[in-house]
C-alpha cells in the first residue's frame, strides 16, 4: 500500500501518482463462500512491470489480511463437480508458417509464408500455433493432458482475449462445453462466428450446440439446476451487435433479453436458478440488472434494473443471499470490492484499496449534463472540472473523443485517458455520449455504423460547442484528444472544426480509410463498420466511407498543431495510418511531433512507457493551449 507520508505530501494528481495507484481483482471465493481472495498489482517504475500481493478478507467486510498466493483457497471452476479432473490451456503448435518450421535445416531464418489471411491478430503475427483446451486427472503428474481439439487449426481459448471464461464443465462433470470460432483463413477474418461447442468425455466426440446463429455465442455457464447460458449477437461480422442472454434447458432454448432495448456485458446465475444477474451500460453508466428465467415455460421474462448511481459495476462476483458481491469504479476511483443489498437497493464499500492516495488529493467535479444534438436528440455529456473548481475563472477545455467506436464512455477508471488526472492539470473535460454509445437504446448505439464522418461528427461539435457557453470556459484554448475511432474523430475533426481548437492529440488513430482496410486484420469489423470494400465502387455506402468519410482527403484543410501517437505492434489500428498523418502535417508545416511506442500495441501498458506518455501528453497541451 502507498504510504501515508507519501501520500500527504501530494495534493494534486500527477502521473506518477496514477502510476501508483494499485489495481485490484477479484481471484474468487473459498467453497464455503465466508471468504474472499482478492490480488493487488502494483506497478513497479524501476522495474518496468507490475508486483503482485495477495489477501483475504470475509465477505462481509473487514481488514484485509495479506497472504501467500500458495494460501489462497478460491474455490477452481476449472476441476470437474466430482473433483477427478482439472481443465486448462496452452498453445499447440499445428502449421508451419515460420520459414525455419518448414526448412529444418535453415533454423536461423526468422521468414513467415502465407498463402491466406489470418495472418496477424491485434499484436501478434500468426506462427502456426493455437490455444487448445486439455483436461488431466487432478493431482495427475501428466503434464500434457488430453488435447479436446486435437490437430485442430483453431482457438480455445479465443486470442487474443480470451480467458478462462471462454470454458466450463457441465454440472455433472462428463462433458466440457467450450467457446471456439471453428474457421481459417479469409473466414475467419470476415466472420465474429464462434460457437460453443459440447465435448464428451466418454465417447470422445463434439457437438456444435449454437450452430443456428451466425454471430458471438461466448460465456457458457451453468445453473446450479442444470440450466445453460450464455451470451449471444446475432449478425455475424458485426462485433458490437446487441448482446442478448440465451438460455438452453433440455432442449428448450430462450433468448431472455430479446424484448429488451439493450446490451448485455456480463452476468451471473443466481444461486436457485431462477433469476440471471447481470451488468449492462445505462445512461452514461455500467449498472446491475436482473432477468427471471421461467424455466422451460414460455412466459415472456421481465428485465428490472436493480442499481442506480454516478458510477460503474465492473464485475459481479457472487450472490449471498440477499446480497451480490461487485466491484465498481467511477471517474474518481479505480475499482473496489462493494457489497450491494437487494432489498434496499444500498451499497457497503468493502476494500478501499487506494484510500490513503485519494484521501490526499483534491477530487475533480463530474456533472452530467444533456445537449440537444442538430437532429433534435438529448444527448448526455460527462463534464469533468478540476479540484477547487472557480467559476469566475477561464479554463482550457478538452473534448475527448471516446473509441470504440460502440464502447460506452462511462463512469470508468483509465490508467492512460484518465479524467481524474487530465482536470487535477487543470483542464476541463468535455466527455459526450455520441452517436454510437451503448446505453442509450440500440438504435443510438448502431447510428455509427457506416456513418462515421457523420451525425457523430455534429454530435462532438454540439457539445463543445454548448458547454463553450459557459463562461468559464476559455474559447480561445479548446483542444480535442482521442484514441482509436477517438483518434480518427481527431484527424476528421481537424479538418472541418473551422478553427474551433487551438490543438489535437491522436492516438492510434485511422487517417486514410482505405488503406486500413488494406492493412488491419479484423475484415468483419471494417466491412460492417464501412459497408465493404474500397474496389466496390457500385456500394453507394462504401464509397461514403473511402471518400466523404476519410481523413486524408480533408488534409488540405489542416492548419492546427497536432500530436500523433502511435503503437508499434498495433495491428488493429496499423502503423501506417499515424506515420502517414505525421507525415502529411510535416510537409504542411503545421507544428507536429510523433510519439511511437514499438513494443506497445493498441495500448500502453508498460509502467515506464506510460509515464513517457502522460508526460508528453500534458507537455504537448502546455506548449500548444
Amino acid at each position: 500500500m502507498l504510504s501515508s507520508t507519501l501520500a500527504t505530501a501530494q495534493k494534486t494528481m500527477t502521473p506518477e501518482l496514477l502510476w501508483s495507484v494499485e489495481r485490484l481483482s477479484v481471484m474468487g471465493l473459498d467453497k464455503d463462500g465466508s471468504t474472499l481472495f482478492l490480488k493487488v498489482s502494483i506497478p513497479n517504475i524501476e522495474e518496468n512491470n507490475f508486483d503482485s500481493k495477495y489477501y483475504k478478507m470475509p465477505v462481509s467486510g473487514g481488514d484485509l489480511v495479506e497472504i501467500k498466493k500458495e494460501e489462497v483457497k478460491a474455490v477452481d471452476k476449472n476441476v470437474s463437480s466430482d473433483g477427478k479432473y482439472q481443465l486448462f490451456h496452452k498453445e499447440v503448435h499445428i502449421e508451419d508458417i515460420k520459414g525455419k518450421d518448414v526448412y529444418k535445416h535453415l533454423d536461423k531464418s526468422d521468414v513467415y509464408v502465407f498463402s491466406d489471411l489470418d495472418i496477424r491478430h491485434w499484436d501478434t503475427w500468426q506462427d502456426g500455433s493455437y490455444n487448445h483446451l486439455f483436461y488431466k486427472k487432478v493431482g495427475s503428474e501428466d503434464e500434457e493432458g488430453t488435447d479436446i481439439m486435437p490437430n485442430e487449426p483453431h482457438h480455445t481459448p479465443q486470442r487474443p482475449f480470451g480467458g478462462d471464461e471462454d470454458y466450463v464443465w457441465s454440472p455433472d462433470g462428463k462433458s466440457i462445453y467450450y467457446v471456439s470460432k471453428k474457421l481459417k483463413g479469409k473466414a475467419y477474418a470476415n466472420s465474429t462466428n464462434t460457437d460453443i461447442y459440447k465435448y464428451n468425455l466418454e465417447t470422445k466426440t463434439t457437438e456444435n450446440i449454437t450452430e443456428d446463429n451466425k454471430g458471438y455465442d461466448t460465456n457458457p455457464s451453468f445453473s446450479t439446476e442444470g440450466a445453460l447460458a450464455w451470451l449471444q449477437m446475432k449478425t455475424d461480422g458485426y462485433e458490437s451487435d446487441k448482446n442478448d442472454i440465451v438460455v438452453l434447458n433440455q432442449g428448450v432454448k430462450q433468448n431472455l433479453t430479446a424484448n429488451w432495448d439493450g446490451t448485455v456485458r456480463s452476468f451471473l446465475w443466481s444461486n436457485d436458478g431462477k433469476d440471471i444477474y447481470f451488468t449492462a451500460p445505462v445512461d452514461g453508466t455500467i449498472q446491475l440488472f436482473k432477468v427471471n428465467y421461467p424455466g422451460r415455460k414460455r412466459i415472456a421474462p421481465i428485465v428490472e434494473q436493480l442499481s442506480k448511481g454516478q458510477f460503474d459495476v465492473t464485475s459481479i462476483v457472487a450472490q449471498q443471499k440477499n446480497t451480490l458481491l461487485v466491484t465498481r469504479t467511477d471517474m474518481n476511483h479505480a475499482a473496489d470490492v462493494f457489497s450491494f443489498n437487494m432489498k434496499n437497493s444500498g451499497f457497503k464499500q468493502l476494500t478501499d484499496i487506494n484510500k490513503d492516495l485519494y484521501n490526499s488529493v483534491d477530487l475533480p467535479k463530474v456533472e452530467k449534463r444533456y445537449v440537444t444534438t442538430t437532429d433534435g436528440k438529448q444527448m448526455l455529456v460527462w463534464v469533468i472540472l478540476p479540484p477547487n473548481f472557480d467559476a469566475s475563472k477561464k479554463y482550457p477545455t478538452l473534448l475527448y473523443a471516446q473509441g470504440g467506436p460502440q464502447s460506452p464512455l462511462s463512469q470508468f477508471y483509465s490508467y492512460r485517458w484518465n479524467f481524474q488526472l487530465m482536470a487535477s492539470q487543470g483542464y476541463i473535460i468535455v466527455a459526450p455520449n455520441r452517436r454510437g454509445m451503448p446505453g442509450h437504446g440500440v438504435e443510438w448505439n448502431e447510428a455509427i455504423s457506416k456513418d462515421w464522418g457523420g451525425q457523430v461528427m455534429d454530435d462532438y461539435l454540439s457539445a463543445i460547442d454548448e458547454v463553450a457557453k459557459e463562461p468559464y470556459v476559455d474559447n480561445d484554448r479548446l483542444g480535442a484528444i482521442g484514441a482509436s475511432f477517438g483518434g480518427y474523430s481527431v484527424f476528421y475533426l481537424a479538418g472541418i472544426h473551422e478553427n474551433r481548437f487551438k490543438t489535437f492529440i491522436s492516438h492510434d488513430g485511422v487517417f486514410d480509410t482505405r488503406t486500413m482496410y488494406g492493412t488491419t486484420e479484423e475484415l468483419f469489423f471494417i466491412n460492417h463498420d464501412y459497408g465493404g470494400p474500397y474496389w466496390d465502387k457500385e456500394n453507394e455506402t462504401a464509397q461514403k466511407a473511402y471518400n466523404e468519410f476519410n481523413p486524408i482527403n480533408l488534409v488540405s484543410k489542416w492548419n492546427t498543431p497536432i500530436l500523433i501517437i502511435q503503437g508499434g505492434k498495433d495491428f488493429r489500428v496499423p502503423i501506417e495510418q499515424s506515420l502517414s498523418a505525421f507525415q502529411a502535417a510535416q510537409m504542411l508545416g503545421i507544428k507536429s511531433k510523433l510519439l511511437y511506442f514499438p513494443e506497445e500495441n493498441h495500448w500502453v501498458l508498460q509502467p515506464q512507457n506510460a509515464l513517457v506518455w502522460q508526460n508528453e501528453f500534458f507537455k504537448w497541451l502546455k506548449d500548444t493551449l
